[in-house]
């Protein structure tokens, strides 16, 4: 078995401590590249696991870890979370628009000319 941290060129092997966070850097990526991220840079390799193991063997992908990492991850939750509850907002102004719309056929709520009110009395 090739250990992936020996093709590592000579000063990037301090990059990761373990293969273990290779691992997990190289599947982050590739599972960005399957969601329909493009490579950084054109690649030999036509398969998005490879494609992102070279990426990440070549140093072209930035990481976090210890406390960076977690920070992002919190901004990135608070960043999502945000986004949702703006997209229930848009969805509950569309549904109440539409809303209005079909009871306008049965509910007339619009001011009566003074003629009419007059007249009714």
């Amino acid at each position: 078995m090739i250990d992936p941290l020996s093709l590592l060129p000579d000063m990037n092997q301090t990059r990761f401590d373990s293969r273990h966070r290779l691992v997990l850097v190289a599947s982050q990526r590739a599972k960005h590249l399957m969601q329909g991220a493009r490579p950084i840079a054109p690649s030999r390799f036509t398969k998005e696991t490879t494609t992102a193991i070279d990426e990440v063997l070549h140093g072209q992908i930035e990481f976090l870890t210890g406390k960076e990492a977690r920070q992002a991850i919190k901004e990135a939750k608070r960043g999502k979370d945000t986004e949702v509850e703006r997209m229930v907002m848009v969805g509950a102004g569309e549904d109440a628009r539409e809303i209005k719309k079909e009871l306008s056929v049965y509910i007339d709520d619009s001011p009566k000319p003074a003629a009419e009110a007059e007249g009714e009395e």
